[in-house]
């Protein structure tokens, strides 16, 4: 039994492999047990006592006795090329996730998930490093691949826990890190992203970015007003704005020099629009910015609006933390900030959220319901608990981890109607009661508003919805759907004059204000 264990483990298909790599103990006898593919010679160094030669037993496997039970022992692997590397062992570690988060999650009702699925830079059981989790209920097994282990797969086996969640600790691993899931699917192993990743790198690299907030917020004033603000009766003006079109810097002339294809301009960081864009926008007196979708996104062209990173803000204005900076020049000017938001659908990019772990998991099954044909897109499944609280847990991010002030959701209506976009019969299904709405999707909208405006007052939530809908604006426990009349497009008790600003080379916003 052990020799197939090992076997699997050696060929990376093994769901627990904390269960055979590691400290383990046998009939009195204590070992540790290695895979270090990229190793000739590696020696167990116990907390207490002399240091242990672990014996190879092939296909990169190591083993090595120690006179007594220890988890807190160190490893000295020796590399072909003679270099050398002291770490502590991954398989020594406890899982980082207990069974109350994995129970919420199952439900759909966990309200902290971004701060349990990912990469999170931590302590655990006294060693510094970062733990890694990700949901793929379908994969056969799922490896961290990073640049601290020169992306081998071997070097990062993760165990399945109930639910379908992958968890590993891997110590030394430190922000600034690069790292992908490879998932082996039944069609074999594919390489992505993290669907919670904090950052991620600039297209068309994919890989995600172990990161950790540095950024002190100084808007304390602004987040107690806004809590006692009744969003629904406050007048706002909303300046609409994609950051990287609203004005770009020119490159010096060498850098362009006998390239005809090189760039002549650059966008603007989220540095330099902290400076101008927020003055800009003072002077003509709005109180709010509107960005278009920020979260990151592979084609430059979708502006954002279809979503490779629902935790990650584009790197192509910076990072993480230069995003916060530019949030609190706004508040601390007097200017909230709400951020377009996409949970309708996502890109086939095999990189990114579609079969993810080789089965329709964010997508419905269906694919009447869980592709958009004319964008060419995926359709979430709201229906499924995970996939909701995997969207609700996105919203809260943005809100307590960069203090957005709303949230615009793009394209409801593709949400609430089945037959969006069918144009023959048979493209779509009826609901269970023979009508054409999303019941599923009404019933995430609901519990998504709901959420929102108890835990954090004073935040709106607007809707892109202008249809005969009813009730888009109107409080869930009167029927409607919950979302806040300001800033809400259609179906709502107020009116927008909108017009478009001149486009031109360097800038291309939409100015809005209220009109009663």
């Amino acid at each position: 039994m052990l020799d197939e264990d090992l076997g699997r483990i050696a060929r990376c298909l093994h769901p627990d492999p904390h269960a055979v790599l590691g400290p383990h103990s046998d009939a009195g006898r204590h070992f540790v047990r290695v895979l270090r593919p990229d190793a000739v010679r590696v020696t167990v160094r116990p907390r207490v006592g002399p240091p242990v030669s672990a014996l190879a037993e092939g296909d990169g496997l190591f083993v090595a006795e120690l006179p007594g039970p220890d988890r807190d022992y160190s490893l000295e692997v020796v590399r072909p090329d003679g270099t050398l590397a002291i770490t502590r062992d991954p398989y020594a570690f406890s899982p980082t996730i207990g069974p109350l988060d994995l129970h919420l999650f199952a439900e759909g009702k966990h309200l902290g998930l971004h701060n349990k699925l990912g990469a999170h830079p931590c302590e655990h059981e006294g060693a510094r490093g970062t733990r890694f989790a990700v949901w793929a209920p379908a994969a056969l097994s799922v490896r961290v691949i990073g640049d601290w282990s020169g992306w081998e797969p071997a070097l990062g086996a993760m165990r399945k826990l109930d639910g379908g969640v992958w968890e590993l600790f891997i110590p030394g691993v430190s922000v600034g890190a690069l790292y992908k899931f490879e998932v082996m699917t039944r069609r074999g192993p594919v390489e992505k992203s993290d669907p919670f990743g904090r950052a991620m790198e600039l297209r068309p690299n994919t890989a995600s970015r172990v990161v950790a907030s540095e950024h002190t917020f100084a808007d304390q004033a602004w987040l107690a007003e806004r809590s006692a603000r009744d969003a629904r009766k406050t007048p706002i003006s909303i300046y609409e704005v994609h950051l990287q079109s609203w004005r770009r810097r020119g490159l010096p002339r060498e850098a362009g020099a006998g390239d005809e294809a090189a760039p002549t301009s650059r966008w603007l960081t989220y540095t330099e629009l902290a400076d101008e864009l927020v003055d800009y926008v003072v002077d003509l007196g709005f109180t709010y910015i509107e960005l278009l979708p920020v979260l990151e996104h592979p084609y430059d062209g979708s502006w954002g609006y279809q979503v490779s990173g629902y935790f990650a803000p584009t790197a192509r204005l910076g990072s993480p933390d230069d995003l916060r900076a530019f949030i609190d020049r706004c508040h601390q000017r007097g200017i909230g900030v709400i951020l377009d938001w996409v949970p309708a659908h996502f890109p086939r990019d095999e990189a990114a959220l579609g079969r993810f772990d080789g089965t329709p998991l964010f997508e419905h099954w269906d694919p009447r319901r869980g592709e958009h044909r004319q964008w060419e897109t995926f359709v979430f499944d709201w229906g499924r608990p995970e996939v909701k609280n995997f969207l609700i847990a996105s919203a809260l991010y943005w809100i307590e981890e960069f203090h957005i002030d709303g949230l615009r959701v793009d394209a409801v209506a593709s949400m609430l109607y089945l037959d969006y976009g069918a144009n023959h019969p048979g493209e779509w299904e009826p609901n269970k009661h023979g009508g054409r709405e999303n019941l599923e999707a009404v019933a995430f909208l609901r519990e998504l508003n709901d959420t929102i405006h108890e835990r954090f007052p004073g935040v709106i939530v607007c809707a892109e919805e202008s249809t005969s809908w009813p009730g888009v604006t109107r409080p869930t426990y009167t029927g409607g759907l919950g979302f806040d009349p300001n800033g809400t497009w259609g179906g709502c008790t107020t009116r927008w004059a909108t017009s478009r600003a001149t486009r031109s080379s360097d800038r291309f916003t939409t100015r809005r204000s209220r009109s009663g």
